[in-house]
Protein backbone atom coordinates (compact mmCIF):
# COMPACT_ATOMS: atom_id res chain seq x y z
CA UNK A 1 0.00 0.00 0.00
CA UNK A 2 1.21 3.51 -0.82
CA UNK A 3 2.21 5.25 2.44
CA UNK A 4 -0.16 8.14 1.74
CA UNK A 5 -3.07 5.66 1.67
CA UNK A 6 -2.19 4.63 5.22
CA UNK A 7 -2.64 8.18 6.57
CA UNK A 8 -6.29 8.52 7.57
CA UNK A 9 -8.49 11.11 9.24
CA UNK A 10 -10.00 10.13 12.58
CA UNK A 11 -13.52 9.29 11.44
CA UNK A 12 -12.40 7.18 8.49
CA UNK A 13 -9.96 5.28 10.69
CA UNK A 14 -12.69 4.71 13.30
CA UNK A 15 -14.77 3.04 10.57
CA UNK A 16 -11.83 0.87 9.54
CA UNK A 17 -11.40 -0.15 13.19
CA UNK A 18 -15.06 -1.15 13.53
CA UNK A 19 -14.82 -3.22 10.34
CA UNK A 20 -11.57 -4.92 11.32
CA UNK A 21 -12.78 -5.61 14.86
CA UNK A 22 -15.93 -7.25 13.45
CA UNK A 23 -13.57 -9.58 11.56
CA UNK A 24 -11.87 -10.58 14.80
CA UNK A 25 -8.75 -8.45 14.33
CA UNK A 26 -6.88 -7.23 17.40
CA UNK A 27 -6.18 -3.50 17.09
CA UNK A 28 -3.06 -2.01 18.68
CA UNK A 29 -2.67 1.74 19.24
CA UNK A 30 0.28 3.88 20.20
CA UNK A 31 1.03 7.56 19.82
CA UNK A 32 3.75 10.14 19.92
CA UNK A 33 5.49 13.03 18.21
CA UNK A 34 7.99 10.88 16.28
CA UNK A 35 10.08 13.93 15.44
CA UNK A 36 13.41 12.90 13.85
CA UNK A 37 12.48 9.26 13.26
CA UNK A 38 15.26 6.97 14.55
CA UNK A 39 16.00 3.34 15.34
CA UNK A 40 14.47 3.54 18.80
CA UNK A 41 11.16 4.57 17.22
CA UNK A 42 11.32 1.79 14.63
CA UNK A 43 12.13 -0.88 17.22
CA UNK A 44 9.32 0.34 19.49
CA UNK A 45 6.79 0.33 16.65
CA UNK A 46 7.88 -3.11 15.46
CA UNK A 47 7.43 -4.51 18.97
CA UNK A 48 4.04 -2.80 19.30
CA UNK A 49 2.87 -4.42 16.05
CA UNK A 50 3.66 -7.85 17.48
CA UNK A 51 0.89 -7.31 20.06
CA UNK A 52 -1.95 -7.54 17.52
CA UNK A 53 -3.16 -7.64 13.92
CA UNK A 54 -3.18 -3.91 13.08
CA UNK A 55 -0.95 -1.12 14.39
CA UNK A 56 -2.44 2.37 14.49
CA UNK A 57 -0.17 5.30 15.27
CA UNK A 58 -1.63 8.52 16.62
CA UNK A 59 0.68 11.36 15.62
CA UNK A 60 0.74 14.75 17.33
CA UNK A 61 0.14 17.59 14.87
CA UNK A 62 2.75 20.33 14.48
CA UNK A 63 0.84 22.69 16.81
CA UNK A 64 0.49 19.92 19.39
CA UNK A 65 4.23 19.10 19.22
CA UNK A 66 5.11 22.77 19.64
CA UNK A 67 2.89 23.05 22.72
CA UNK A 68 4.44 19.90 24.20
CA UNK A 69 8.09 20.32 23.19
CA UNK A 70 8.47 24.08 22.88
CA UNK A 71 9.56 26.58 20.23
CA UNK A 72 11.52 25.22 17.30
CA UNK A 73 9.75 21.87 17.37
CA UNK A 74 8.87 19.83 15.52
CA UNK A 75 11.91 19.63 13.27
CA UNK A 76 9.99 17.60 10.71
CA UNK A 77 6.53 18.78 9.51
CA UNK A 78 3.55 16.62 10.47
CA UNK A 79 2.73 15.37 6.98
CA UNK A 80 6.36 14.30 6.52
CA UNK A 81 6.40 12.56 9.91
CA UNK A 82 3.14 10.81 9.00
CA UNK A 83 4.53 9.69 5.63
CA UNK A 84 7.72 8.33 7.20
CA UNK A 85 5.75 6.37 9.81
CA UNK A 86 3.33 5.06 7.17
CA UNK A 87 6.34 3.90 5.12
CA UNK A 88 7.23 1.38 7.82
CA UNK A 89 5.82 -2.01 6.84
CA UNK A 90 4.69 -2.80 10.38
CA UNK A 91 2.62 0.39 10.71
CA UNK A 92 -0.86 -0.14 9.28
CA UNK A 93 -2.36 3.34 9.72
CA UNK A 94 -1.36 6.80 10.92
CA UNK A 95 -3.72 9.49 12.17
CA UNK A 96 -2.68 13.04 13.03
CA UNK A 97 -4.41 14.61 16.04
CA UNK A 98 -4.50 18.24 17.17
CA UNK A 99 -5.04 17.77 20.89
CA UNK A 100 -2.20 17.59 23.42
CA UNK A 101 -3.15 14.02 24.31
CA UNK A 102 -4.60 11.17 22.23
CA UNK A 103 -7.58 10.70 24.56
CA UNK A 104 -10.26 11.65 22.02
CA UNK A 105 -8.54 9.63 19.28
CA UNK A 106 -8.44 6.58 21.55
CA UNK A 107 -12.11 7.12 22.37
CA UNK A 108 -12.92 7.19 18.63
CA UNK A 109 -10.79 4.18 17.65
CA UNK A 110 -11.44 1.93 20.67
CA UNK A 111 -8.22 -0.12 20.37
CA UNK A 112 -7.85 -3.52 22.00
CA UNK A 113 -4.24 -2.88 23.03
CA UNK A 114 -2.73 0.45 24.10
CA UNK A 115 1.07 0.67 24.04
CA UNK A 116 3.50 3.29 25.35
CA UNK A 117 7.24 3.36 25.95
CA UNK A 118 8.83 2.04 29.09
CA UNK A 119 9.35 5.57 30.37
CA UNK A 120 5.63 5.56 31.29
CA UNK A 121 3.98 3.86 34.25
CA UNK A 122 0.84 1.99 33.19
CA UNK A 123 -1.38 4.10 35.46
CA UNK A 124 -0.05 7.29 33.76
CA UNK A 125 -1.01 6.25 30.22
CA UNK A 126 -3.69 8.45 28.70
CA UNK A 127 -6.67 6.40 27.52
CA UNK A 128 -5.98 3.46 29.82
CA UNK A 129 -9.46 3.60 31.36
CA UNK A 130 -11.14 3.54 27.93
CA UNK A 131 -9.19 0.50 26.74
CA UNK A 132 -9.49 -1.44 29.98
CA UNK A 133 -13.24 -0.73 30.21
CA UNK A 134 -13.66 -2.64 26.94
CA UNK A 135 -11.58 -5.55 28.23
CA UNK A 136 -8.45 -4.41 26.42
CA UNK A 137 -4.91 -4.31 27.74
CA UNK A 138 -2.39 -1.55 28.35
CA UNK A 139 1.32 -2.37 28.07
CA UNK A 140 4.69 -0.67 27.98
CA UNK A 141 7.65 -1.56 25.78
CA UNK A 142 11.22 -0.97 26.98
CA UNK A 143 13.04 1.84 25.25
CA UNK A 144 16.18 1.17 23.22
CA UNK A 145 19.06 2.53 25.32
CA UNK A 146 20.90 5.44 23.75
CA UNK A 147 18.36 5.89 20.96
CA UNK A 148 16.21 8.97 21.45
CA UNK A 149 15.31 12.19 19.73
CA UNK A 150 16.93 14.03 22.65
CA UNK A 151 20.23 12.24 21.94
CA UNK A 152 20.02 13.03 18.21
CA UNK A 153 19.37 16.71 18.96
CA UNK A 154 22.27 16.80 21.44
CA UNK A 155 24.64 15.29 18.87
CA UNK A 156 23.58 17.80 16.21
CA UNK A 157 24.01 20.67 18.69
CA UNK A 158 27.50 19.42 19.63
CA UNK A 159 28.53 19.17 15.97
CA UNK A 160 27.23 22.70 15.42
CA UNK A 161 29.23 23.99 18.43
CA UNK A 162 32.33 22.37 16.96
CA UNK A 163 31.66 24.09 13.63
CA UNK A 164 31.22 20.76 11.85
CA UNK A 165 27.79 21.65 10.50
Amino acid sequence: MNPEEKIKPRQELAGICREQRSRGKRIVFTNGCFDILHRGHADYLYQARQKGDLLLVGLNSDDSVQRLKGPGRPFTPGQDRAYLLASLQFVDYVCLFEEDTPLELIRALQPDVLIKGGDYQTDQIVGREIVEARGGVVETIPLVQGRSTTNVIAKIAELARQGLL
